[in-house]
């Protein structure tokens, strides 16, 4: 009879293990694989729109203020009433005497209140403590909220009455940068706006250290359409990495009637809404057609898409002041923005906008608390591109 072949249990048990580590190393393979082709997705939806790139070939030179764009009115739709609607400042014909103080100041007030009652309607969850901070006041009716479209920084241009702008060719502001982080910190910053027809872009860039290793940087880039002097940003991107973390991403995307906020949360989007980026060129192409809004005392409201959140942002402004830069004393109007009850991370940017350099602003201080912010200064003259 012949004898039976017996594997010993030794080598039997050094086999059994090999196919079992073999078999979870493919699985690892292909579980790596897959989550390799998730990230690489991750990525290329993760990545900022391209940056468009222009040619700055000469500097802007001081000028006074640029007179205030004609305004294009087009035919209004039949009235449901007799014409009994005050019209607006941006409705009057050339030749109409400039308003009063009392009539200005009636005016901000019914703009403050139609914000106010917009910002309501399209702020939902944590906003409401937002648009709780601001003064209890009538929201403004239909016909006034359509008026006061061209003479609030938060209103979008209506069909009834459309501002004619001539929008500025693209233009590069660089700035020396100084501040605090613990401990005193310098670096630099550029503020770009790059307009190509109907499409623009809003980059600003900040540095902080050296530029060979610095210790934080941030990139925020606003891109969207021009519709009359309005921007109507559709996409905001920031970009923060500071040294020894990982980098941190923002995308807000702003449709026609919707805002998706970076954690997935939409709120209905509100006439004129800005982005952090936006606003600064905003502010500016407004105080050109309406530079009564830059007298002291005054209050300019402006709704801002945030990470979490659509708020209503209220900046005083405090009167003239003069900013010493490398070219020379600029006098220079002084924007300062309220504290809000929910201001949760929210940074405070303080804004000096130079009427001999078309209201751009040639200092911006951003502040987290008082013992950190930088302080931005223009460094040289805006350079601007051939068209």
């Amino acid at each position: 009879m012949a004898r039976r072949l017996t594997v010993p249990r030794r080598p039997r048990r050094i086999l059994g293990a090999a196919l079992v580590l073999l078999f979870v190393l493919a699985l690892h393979l292909l579980v790596a694989h897959q989550i390799a082709a998730s990230l690489d997705d991750f990525v290329r939806a993760g990545e900022m729109p391209e940056r468009i790139r222009v040619s700055y070939v000469r500097e802007l030179e001081l000028a006074a203020p640029p007179a205030a764009a004609p305004v294009v009115v087009a035919a209004p739709a039949p009235a449901r009433k007799p014409a009994a609607a005050r019209p607006s400042a941006a409705a009057a014909p050339a030749s109409a005497p400039r308003p009063t103080a009392e009539d200005e100041a009636a005016l901000r007030e019914r703009a403050r209140a139609w914000v106010a009652s917009q910002a309501a309607s399209a702020l939902e969850g944590p906003a409401e403590s937002v648009a709780s901070a601001l003064p209890a006041s009538a929201p403004a009716s239909a016909p006034e909220a359509t008026a006061l479209a061209a003479a609030s920084p938060a209103s979008a241009a209506s069909d009834a009455a459309v501002e004619a702008f001539d929008w500025p060719v693209s233009t590069r502001l660089t700035y020396a940068l100084s501040g605090n982080y613990r401990g005193e910190v310098l670096g630099d910053a550029q503020v770009e706006w790059v307009r190509v027809g109907t499409r623009y872009q809003v980059h600003i860039d900040i540095g902080v250290g050296a530029r060979f290793a610095p210790i934080i940087t941030r990139r925020m880039s606003s891109e969207g359409e021009l519709v009359g002097d309005s921007l109507r940003p559709t996409r905001y991107d920031e970009d923060t990495r500071v040294l020894m973390r990982p980098a941190r991403r923002v995308t807000i995307l702003l449709g026609p009637d919707e805002i998706e906020l970076p954690g997935g949360d939409k709120l209905p989007r509100a006439p004129g809404v800005q982005d952090a980026a936006s606003q600064f060129i905003q502010l500016a192409a407004h105080f050109t057609t309406h530079p009564q809004l830059l007298q002291a005392g005054n209050a300019i409201d402006i709704l801002i898409a945030l990470r979490n959140r659509v708020g209503l942002f209220t900046y005083d402004v405090l009167g003239r002041d003069e900013t010493a830069t490398p070219f020379g004393v600029l006098d220079t109007v002084h924007l300062k923005p309220r504290d809000i009850k929910d201001r949760g991370n929210v940074l405070k940017a303080e804004i000096w906008y130079a009427p001999q350099l078309r209201y751009l602003p040639v200092r911006i201080r951003i502040e987290q608390d008082p013992a950190t912010y930088v302080d931005l200064v223009i460094a040289r003259r805006p350079e601007i591109a051939a068209q």
